[in-house]
């Protein structure tokens, strides 16, 4: 089983300077975040450089009222001490209005309770700066009209799980509050099946293993999560097993199931591994795509009780003609 070196446990302790609180695991909220001052320096230009944001928006937080160090709100040329605790809340983004979009969806299954979809690699799931139509969650809006939950709001109606944008498989959406309460109860109790294909760069070393870590945000960069020890503040525990199919001496295909559904984990553990994913535009940048668009994963497996009937329903689909075109290739 794949765990920490003294190395990574060292890098958790950086981590620990940056602690990030996510109020919700699918809503678009507020995100508090705690600084522990290094130095002395602008309350800030420290903020800027240890959470990732430009000053010119630390500075507005601070005339907002946003920002206390030591529990008592500061302005922002005020002087930090080494010891300092700052805290200070980013909002989430203003919610997006959803339109219904008339895009064809590769339905797998669908009744009256749930509809579980292939989605197409290149696709977003739900609308979000940058990515405001062309979504999943528009096609269903037009597809299924008003006979989708509503429990995660107005921008993700149904959504009980989601798969980034670049990785292609099966989503189980939720057609009413019943089936999505009983289906994000199976998540959360890990008796929902997830596994997945993926191409690697290189091969691992052992033909099959299990990788445990802590998942949370990277210190270095906001945009991207990193793995931790186990136990580190603010990072959630993971929990991956992994098989290799068949390799080359470049490449391996890869089975993965999910015993966790933390953000980019099997990206973050491939990576762990020293082998990421084929294409990975965020954790193998520069690295050669093969021709591909994003990264060569897909969630080509689900399995989970129907919420109403009490049946176990289990789902299967390809991994796309860009990785069916890359094992042809390679022999895989």
């Amino acid at each position: 089983m794949l765990r920490f070196t003294a190395a990574a446990q060292a890098a958790a302790l950086f981590f620990q300077e940056v602690k990030m609180t996510d109020r919700s695991f699918y809503d678009e909220t507020s995100e508090t975040v705690t600084l522990t001052a290094g130095e002395s320096a602008r309350v800030d230009a420290y903020m800027a450089s240890g959470a990732d944001i430009s000053r010119s928006f630390a500075a507005s937080l601070c005339d907002e009222g946003r920002v206390t160090v030591n529990g008592k709100t500061v302005r922002k040329n005020h002087r930090l001490s080494p010891g300092d605790v700052i805290e200070f809340t980013v909002p989430g983004p203003e919610p997006v209005e959803v339109l219904p979009e008339d895009i064809p969806l590769d339905i797998v299954y669908e009744d009256a309770d749930i509809i579980v979809v292939d989605k197409p690699r290149g696709m977003v799931v739900h609308p979000a700066p940058g990515n405001r139509t062309g979504t999943l969650v528009g096609a269903l809006l037009y597809h299924c009209g008003d006979s989708l939950s509503g429990i995660n709001g107005v921008t993700r109606p149904g959504i009980v799980h989601r798969i980034d944008k670049d990785t292609k498989g099966l989503l189980m959406v939720a057609k009413n509050d019943l089936a999505h309460a009983s289906l994000a109860e199976q998540i959360k109790e890990h008796s929902f099946d997830r596994k997945y294909h993926a191409l690697l760069y290189g091969t691992p070393k052992e033909e099959s293993g299990r990788i445990v870590s802590g998942i949370g945000r990277s210190p270095r960069d906001r945009k991207k999560m990193a793995a931790f020890p186990v136990g580190t503040p603010n990072t959630r525990e993971a929990v991956t097993e992994y098989r290799v199919v068949s390799s080359c001496k470049e490449i391996s295909y890869c089975e993965f199931t999910l015993f966790t559904g933390r953000t980019h984990q099997i990206r973050v553990h491939s990576l762990m591994m020293g082998h990421p994913v084929l294409g990975d535009p965020v954790y193998a940048e520069g690295r050669k795509s093969y021709g591909l668009s994003g990264q060569a994963l897909t969630a080509y497996h689900i399995g989970f009780v129907h919420p109403r009937t009490g049946e176990r329903m289990c789902f299967s689909c390809g991994d796309g003609e860009d990785m069916d075109g890359i094992r042809e290739k390679y022999g895989l």
